[in-house]
């Protein structure tokens, strides 16, 4: 990574919900580590709450996390987070809506034994659309108004593969990604002449994470597994003023080549635009 783009982190405050751990520890981690200021959100207090701010404070120094217990599901929760991060920090320019419920409350077996949706527990699938739908909704909501008002601020929706929205015995997960990514599209639309971008990022591929099941053989239903680290390399580029004016795009962060100037990176981690989407 380069200096030219870092650089606009330094102070830049961000907000990563779902933080605590998984791909949300991991880029929280790294923008404490260039520079930024960082709030992060837990559906509850817990250890892993606390192992991320000791992380964050051994890297960066006290004062660069402040951790938030906020439920995205509930709208006075959001709201009341962002109004604790401007008066913590004095400002909020990116939110990152990591925040999410996987098909492990669905089947412990869901990547061997795809989980029929007519013997889905409905509580488990009002549950993940509540997390990863409204509860994207709900932050941004909360979020939106400052940005615009400042002129400035930037909306990271976190996603997941195609293959997997659309996976046999993934239903809701899958359906909930594109429910998040058919907004961030219209977010986008809704922000443009704003000063404030949306865009979507995703792994690429299965992580490691607590999403799937665990044990020796942990690994996605596609056979492979990639280390939630990856999250780390397009985040800085996303969250600073190297993107600014990129709107309603999609960036991949297994096809983020960090051999390469950055830009090109993320020029070859953008996926092809679509002017119709296809589903079926």
């Amino acid at each position: 990574m380069t200096a030219d783009h870092t650089a606009s982190l330094r102070d830049r405050v961000v907000l990563v919900t779902g933080g605590t751990r998984g791909l949300g520890r991991e880029m929280a981690l790294a923008l404490v580590a260039a520079g930024a200021r960082v709030a992060i959100t837990g559906a509850h207090a817990s250890d892993a709450m606390h192992e991320t701010m000791a992380l964050a404070q051994a890297n960066a120094g006290i004062g660069r996390m402040f951790a938030i217990v906020a439920d995205v599901t509930r709208f006075d929760h959001c709201s009341r987070a962002v109004a604790e991060i401007r008066d913590h920090f004095g400002a909020l320019h990116v939110l990152v809506n990591n925040a999410g419920i996987g098909m492990g409350i669905i089947s412990d077996t869901f990547t061997t034994e795809p989980a029929r949706f007519w013997k889905t527990d409905p509580q488990a699938w009002r549950a993940i659309i509540e997390t990863n739908v409204n509860g994207a909704f709900n932050m941004a909501r909360a979020a939106a108004p400052s940005m615009v008002a400042q002129g400035f601020g930037k909306i990271i929706n976190i996603s997941t593969s195609e293959q997997t929205m659309v996976r046999c015995g993934y239903s809701p997960y899958g359906p909930s990604k594109a429910a998040v990514e058919a907004a961030s599209r219209i977010w986008a639309q809704d922000l443009a002449g704003t000063g404030v971008d949306v865009n979507v990022y995703l792994p690429g591929g299965a992580a490691d994470t607590d999403f799937l099941p665990g044990g020796p053989g942990k690994k996605g239903a596609d056979g492979n597994l990639l280390p939630a680290s990856i999250m780390r390399r397009g985040i800085l580029w996303l969250c600073s003023d190297a993107s600014n004016g990129h709107t309603g795009e999609r960036y991949i962060a297994r096809l983020w080549n960090e051999s390469l100037p950055v830009d090109l990176a993320a020029e070859g981690a953008r996926a092809p635009h679509v002017d119709k989407p296809a589903i079926m």
